[in-house]
This record gives C-alpha cells, structure tokens and sequence, in this order.
C-alpha cells in the first residue's frame, strides 16, 4: 500500500519517545527532586477490582519501607456507566483523573489496568513501575462451563469491548454481541442471574406442589430436591445471591472477560469459565498488567526498584508500542500479545474490522536488546499491510456514533 513513507519518521519519533520513558524505568536516570522514603500517597478508582490492584501494590510497596495510603478517585469512566468505553471520549476515560493528581501533587503515585492506559503521557509523568504481569488471556463464561463452539447459533454474548466483538464475530458469525459494563461482579452477576432467577422459581414452585400434596394426602410427599430453599440459599455464592435480586434486562448465554480481572476480583474459581486461545482471541495490549504512574522524580526511582517486574516490561513495552504506532487507543479492534523467549520477545498482532470480516495479522520474533524499535518497525509492516486502514475506518465510525 502507499501513503506510508511520510508518516515512518513520526512514527519512529513517537517510538523513540516512549523509548526514552522505558529506558528510564529499566536502567534509572537522573533525578529531579529528592524526596526521603516515608508515606507514598497512592490514588486509584473506587471499584472493588481497582482496589484489589492497588491493595496487592500496597503490600509490595510496603515489603519496600513504603508507608503505603490509598487515595480513591473517581474517573469520567466511573462516573458514565451507560455507555461503551469506546464510546467515552478519547483513550484514558479511567486514567486521566488518578494521574492529573499526580501531576498537581495531590499523591505520590497512581495504579492503572495498563489496558487502559493512553500511550502518549503528559510531561513529566512516568510509568515507575509495572509488577509481574497476570494472566494476559480472555475468558468465556458461562452458566454451565460451555465453550464457544458449543453455544447454539443465536446465542447471546456479552462484552463491552470492541476487539472482544470482533474476535467473537469472526469466530462465530452467527451469534448475537450485545453489550455490557459494568464492573466484574456486575456483569457476572447479569450473567448469572436469568438461570438463577429459573432455578430458584424451580424451587419454590416444586415447594409449593409438596405442600399441597402433603395437605391432600394427610402425609408426607416426596421431594424434587434434596435440600430446602433455604439450605440451598445457604449454599449459594454471593454474588449468586445477588444475581437472584438482579433486574433481568439482556438474557447473556455467555459473556467475556479477562482472566485477570476475574482472577483479582476472587471470581476465577466460583464461575464456569472457559480460557479463549491468544492465538486468535489475541489480548489488549497490556491486558493482565498494572501500571504504576509518578512524576519523574526520585519517587519513580524508589517505585521501579521496589516492584518493577522486567520481563512485563518488556513484553508490554512490545504491545504498547505496536499500540501507539499503528494509533489504535480503544476505537479499534487491536489486540498485541508478547512473550519473551530467551533473546527474543515473541509478539502476535491482530487488527480487525469492526465486524470481525476483515482482518490483518502477522507475527514476529524481535530482539530483546532493540524490542522498542523493532516492534515500532514491526507495526509499520502491519501499516502497510493494510492495518491503518482497518484503523481509520473504525475511527471514522466511532466519531459517527
């Protein structure tokens, strides 16, 4: 394709900021302010998995001599709950409050889902510290443990995210994407609740019946069930209990989440889920990551040394830079999936259509000494091949919406 040459100097340009950034969080660089170890202020969102992230940042920062107080914002993200995140303006709808506070020195530092972190940063802000990556992957879930091939034609999937949509549709075309927001414990519990509802409705009514009988007959009637309503209610999870008191408003058959996000949430293990292969359900740059903001001051020294996880680093660094080169934020269908093997980091891009018809993949084995630049230089290949164009277009629709 033509149209490329003018832009690879700005692209490599932006490649080569955010080298710069990443060279500083690996290696150190000169300080700016000083600042003694004490009480780090640390904002993060409100929610239950946001909280969870920046309680498990909290431990590690204080196995580091760090006095450790969470600060919770809210974000625009939180503050818009009926609309899609593609929809909620440019990238960072849950990431530009928590680091606005950095910046004006309210906190010391901010923790992110690094999947929703903007690739440009304003001056003076860096990435300090990224931990060990989770799970990278997405899950099917499901009431009963089904695969996605086994969910019938015209079943109804769940997900608030445009690559899940497209990677869904081009999987299995005929079934029905709907959306869905909310926090992890909200839409397993819209998942969850229509079955539930069904089963308990079962009970009851099964219930009612044995007591006529037993009136009728004078005796004792035989039971459907081997334990009462309320031993069964007993039984339950609470987040199945919660589920039974749900308003029914989209009957899900299945819905999609990241594993990490159920993982922290203590969902992982409670929830019939299915893992989807990275091969072709290939993740969100940085899904599965947390990142940790500071000014680029001694604090962001002090925050690398004590958390941040190398190998992480560089294979989000990989997916980030694809990410920002190839300009995609939360508008397209991009996922970018990096493994470090040995010298080399292994990196698998997918762009697709916004309704998963079209699509252009390819997959490369980079240096790990040159991983910034030669992944800037990969996401040029996939430009040319036609992966800018599947960009603009789903741009040019989420302006339209």
């Amino acid at each position: 394709m033509n149209g490329h040459g003018d832009e690879t100097a700005e692209r490599r340009g932006l490649a080569g900021a955010r080298a710069e950034v990443v060279a500083f969080s690996l290696t150190g660089a000169h300080v700016l302010t000083t600042m003694t170890r004490g009480t780090l202020r640390l904002a993060t969102r409100g929610s239950d998995l946001a909280l969870r992230q920046a309680a498990s940042v909290q431990e590690a920062l204080s196995g580091h001599r760090f006095d450790v107080e969470l600060v919770e914002v809210e974000t625009h993200g939180d503050q818009v709950r009926d609309e899609l995140i593609h929809r909620l303006g440019k990238t960072g709808a849950f990431v530009r409050a928590l680091d606005e506070k950095v910046l004006d020195g309210s906190v010391d530092a901010a923790v992110h889902s690094m999947k929703d972190m903007p690739t440009e940063s304003p001056q003076n802000l860096v990435v300090a510290g990224v931990p060990m990556r989770a799970a990278a992957g997405d899950v099917l879930v499901t009431p009963d443990g089904s695969d996605l091939n086994d969910l019938p034609a015209g079943a109804t999937v769940g997900t608030s995210s445009l690559r899940r949509k497209a990677e869904i549709l081009s999987a299995r075309p005929d079934l029905d994407v709907e959306p869905l927001r909310g926090n992890v414990d909200t839409r397993v519990e819209k998942l969850l609740a229509p079955s539930m509802q069904a089963e308990h409705e079962k009970r009851v009514d099964a219930d009612s019946d044995e007591k006529a009988e037993a009136t009728a007959k004078g005796d004792t009637a035989e039971t459907e069930f081997d334990e009462s309503i309320e031993e069964w209610f007993d039984g339950l999870h609470e987040i199945e209990r919660r589920a039974l008191e749900r308003d029914i408003e989209t009957e899900y058959d299945a819905i999609v989440l990241a594993e990490a996000g159920l993982e922290r949430s203590g969902l992982l293990h409670t929830v019939e889920s299915v893992r989807l292969p990275t091969s072709e359900f290939v993740p969100a740059p940085g899904q599965g990551a947390i990142a940790v903001t500071t000014q680029y001051d001694e604090t962001a020294e002090d925050v690398r040394d004590a958390i941040d996880h190398s190998r992480t680093r560089v294979e989000t660094t990989v997916e980030r830079t694809v990410l920002e080169v190839l300009g995609g934020g939360c508008v397209a269908p991009m996922g970018v999936h990096a493994t470090l093997q040995g010298r080399h980091v292994h990196v698998t891009a997918r762009i697709l259509s916004v309704d998963g018809e079209q699509e252009v993949r390819g997959s490369r084995d980079l240096p790990v000494e040159d991983h910034a630049d030669a992944a800037a230089e990969f996401a040029e290949t996939l430009a040319e091949k036609g992966a800018d164009e599947l960009v603009a277009a789903a741009r040019e629709l989420a302006d339209e919406e």
